[in-house]
């Protein structure tokens, strides 16, 4: 759900698009509003240069899961090549520099083995290696996750975050968007008149109320969920409704993270191993 036109081949639903369009309007996550500083610590905004002019634009949001990695969704990779993103933390206002932000450039694109880029097939998650770690100057944080196979009862209210759409048209806000969303279960979100079968169990519905819903831009951002003690991130933006992205029975899908968690974590500790093989081999070969 990236902030630009040109629509993937998916019928009714929205897809990643390709960074055309740089106008800047006062837009917003749909039925949200500016989010209080420094509350959603492990929000990313996810940048493109596509261009390799040192322009960057907000494409996609994500989450801070360990010091050198980033959820975001699989969607959201526009290109391989890690030279062309970079990920800003600790960010609130996309086009002032409030001195919370640290740019961060990416070392490496791990996409799910599961993405086939159908959004209705699933696994649309991925996950971004920084070239240097994340440190803590009081504005950003690790997400905490859910635990295996979790899953959150119907109409359990959650906040979607980002820097998205107001509707199918315009451009990203200025200021990091929240909004109180409402999770559907599985058994309501895969009947016919609501998503049907492309709701998946490893998929996560929550709006659907025809005011409230995440859009173009807040891809590959966070379900944030207070349960079990701590704001836990339940879910990755994935798909929605193309055109008016608040409609009635068609909720914002999210990749439900308690579904990865294997997979998140296998990525997490292979970064570690080959961390530390890289610093052992330094200690070893230092004169």
């Amino acid at each position: 759900m990236i902030w630009l036109v040109a629509f993937l081949s998916c019928i009714g639903l929205i897809c990643a698009e390709a960074p055309f369009n740089h106008n800047v309007h006062n837009q917003r996550v749909i039925g949200g509003y500016d989010a209080p500083p420094n509350k959603w610590k492990w929000q990313v905004s996810l940048q493109l240069d596509s261009y390799n002019d040192g322009s960057y634009y907000h494409i996609c949001g994500g989450s801070i899961i360990d010091p050198f990695n980033i959820v975001t969704a699989a969607h959201c990779i526009l290109s391989m090549n890690p030279s062309e993103y970079r990920v800003v933390v600790g960010e609130y206002n996309l086009y002032e520099y409030d001195g919370s932000e640290q740019f961060k450039r990416v070392e490496k694109i791990i996409v799910h083995p599961g993405w086939t880029g159908d959004l209705a097939n699933g696994n649309d998650i991925a996950m971004m290696r920084l070239a240097e770690p994340v440190y803590d100057n009081g504005y950003v944080a690790i997400a905490e996750l859910p635990y295996p196979d979790q899953m959150l009862p119907h109409d359990f209210t959650c906040y979607i975050t980002g820097w998205g759409l107001i509707n199918g048209f315009g451009s990203v806000p200025d200021i990091l968007q929240e909004a109180p969303i409402n999770v559907v279960e599985h058994s309501v979100c895969s009947q016919h008149n609501w998503w049907g079968s492309i709701a998946l169990k490893t998929m996560v519905c929550a709006g659907g109320d025809g005011v409230i819903s995440g859009c173009q831009g807040d891809s590959g951002g966070p379900l944030n969920c207070f349960i079990d003690g701590a704001w836990r991130v339940h879910g990755v933006v994935s798909y929605g409704p193309a055109g008016m992205c608040n409609q009635v029975n068609k909720p914002t899908v999210f990749t439900r993270v308690s579904s990865f968690l294997d997979w998140i974590y296998s990525v997490s500790l292979l970064h570690i191993l080959d961390f530390a093989k890289g610093w052992r081999k330094r200690i070893m070969f230092t004169p």
